[in-house]
């Protein structure tokens, strides 16, 4: 059965490879344009573009006609590209960016306007991350607010597939802008990203400098299009003869989208990466998910630190939401608690070892039933950005104390004799109802083992005790949310008190059976 997102994004047609864009001549990368952000301190930014091999091109920063700085590079030989790093710049601007070719007594030169130095993200995923702010809740009132942001600048990546690694962006269906009513709304699944959008507002109001935003998505594709021929073959992700696309559906084909859509904006400087994807795996390759996902992030970080010559971070930032709801098909019902638990690298939490400096928003919680886009859709974009950013201050910014991620167990222990799981959390625990449903024992006896609900019980501010007295035999497994839909909205059972930060699914084996009075089921 085809989801229903699978019908919505337009479907283009392949183009081959770029290359170097010999004998375009003299010119910025296609990105590089008026009204952009550039990554601010401590990294240096980087400009590039195409020119004359042998060249000199000299890239000069002005504010009020005042130069800042003066770089100077030659055009390569062998690739036409000539590429410079400024120096580290304070948030701030506007300022005008000047590139100069000069070849023998010949000079070009270019020029982008109102140019400011601030965070630059990359936004990127299927059409969660795509939906615009036209399609959210209030969205009338969202779009009015433009005027206290107009240092969020915005672009929008043409909806593009190739064979081969582009060099360059084949379009920019939105090019650099302000925010306007217009843009952020442009129409359904086009542009402006709205999750996006809401990060970098929910950024802004923080951090209050400039803040850049690149929306490159597209709906109905799995996580294979977006990564790279490398990180597939390290997972054993099967090679696939170049097919053509259903109508209906967005490309699925290995590394398309990677190809054209993300490796061309591997030499700017980024600040980090927001993702939201996975509906599309739930029934393709979903069992390798705990690999594909984190090797993606390892081999976007490996690229855009090598091909920004060092600027973006080898270990930059990447947030990521994880899958929500949607109303129960037979055929992935434990699709997304799998894909939900995958994201993770099977941990539960992030960061952690497999998935270092990254953060994560649970939104199992944000399910629509009567979203007009469908139930997968839903439209509470603004608590998905806002759970978002508080992951991106934690993380990337470095704000302490601050909670980010609701409470798991830390200890979870039988109390035999008493048919009682006992769990233990670390944060405080805001009980919003007792679910007889939400929590699930793996119950054993001899060979035949089937989940049965475990009612929560007794509670306090830190523990929460499960009734498994219909298990006759042994647990050996606890797991929570476990379902496609687990609650309604905002009404899942546990959410930590202040924040009101959900908790998030997880799943625990029993590998410590000893005898005794307690029985701990550590985390896996």
């Amino acid at each position: 059965m085809i989801a229903p997102e699978f019908v919505l994004g337009l479907v283009l047609p392949l183009i081959p490879w770029a290359g170097s864009s010999a004998g375009v001549g003299f010119r910025f990368a296609s990105y590089i344009d008026n009204y952009m952000v550039l990554q601010k301190e401590p990294a240096g930014a980087v400009i590039w573009g195409y020119g004359i091999p042998g060249a000199t091109v000299t890239v000069i920063l002005c504010q009020e006609e005042e130069t800042i700085m003066k770089k100077s590079t030659s055009v390569k030989a062998d690739s036409d590209i000539w590429m410079v790093v400024l120096d580290p710049m304070k948030p701030g601007g506007p300022f005008e960016v000047v590139a100069e070719q000069t070849i023998g007594r010949i000079k070009h030169t270019l020029s982008v306007q109102n140019v400011l130095f601030g965070d630059v993200w990359l936004c990127s995923g299927q059409s969660n991350m795509q939906m615009t702010v036209s399609q959210i809740f209030n969205a009338t009132s969202e779009m009015s607010k433009t005027a206290a942001y107009q240092s969020v600048r915005i672009l929008s990546v043409s909806l593009v597939q190739a064979q081969q690694e582009l060099e360059d962006l084949p379009g920019v269906d939105l090019p650099w802008s302000k925010p306007t009513a217009q843009n952020l709304g442009h129409g359904n699944f086009t542009y402006m990203s709205a999750v996006c959008w809401l990060f970098g507002r929910n950024l802004y109001d923080t951090l209050h400098y400039p803040i850049g935003l690149i929306s490159s998505s597209w709906g109905g594709t799995p996580i294979e299009a977006w990564s790279s021929g490398r990180s597939l073959k390290a997972c054993g992700v099967p090679k696939q003869r170049f097919i053509p696309l259903r109508p209906v559906s967005g490309p699925s084909n290995n590394s398309v989208l990677w190809n054209a859509m993300i490796h061309p904006l591997r030499n700017m400087t980024l600040k980090g990466v927001i993702w939201y994807q996975g509906e599309n795996n739930v029934n393709y390759n979903t069992d390798l998910y705990n690999c594909t996902f984190p090797a993606l992030i390892e081999d976007w970080r490996q690229v855009f630190h090598y091909s920004s010559q060092g600027q973006t971070e080898r270990l930059f930032p990447f947030g990521f939401v994880q899958l929500s709801s949607d109303l129960p098909m037979a055929s992935s019902q434990d699709g997304f608690p799998q894909i939900r638990w995958h994201q993770t690298a099977d941990f539960g939490y992030v960061p952690n070892q497999r998935m270092p400096n990254t953060f994560m928003a649970v939104a199992m919680d944000l399910g629509d039933k009567n979203s007009p886009f469908k139930s997968i859709h839903p439209r509470d974009k603004q608590t998905v950005a806002y759970r978002l950013h508080l992951g991106a201050r934690a993380v990337a910014y470095g704000e302490k104390n601050l909670i980010f991620q609701g409470p798991l167990p830390e200890k979870i222990e039988l109390m035999v004799g008493k048919g009682l799981l006992n769990l233990t959390y670390s944060q405080k625990i805001q009980v919003q109802r007792l679910d007889n449903k939400i929590f699930e024992i793996s119950c054993c006896s001899g060979r035949q083992c089937k989940w049965l609900p475990a009612p929560m019980d007794a509670f306090s501010i830190h523990t929460l005790a499960l009734d498994v007295n219909p298990c006759h035999g042994t647990v050996v497994a606890l797991r929570y949310a476990w379902t496609t839909w687990p609650c309604g909205y905002k009404q899942c059972p546990l959410y930590h008190p202040s924040s009101t930060l959900p908790a998030p699914p997880f799943i625990a084996f029993n590998t410590n059976q000893v005898p005794g009075r307690h029985v701990r089921l550590p985390m896996s």
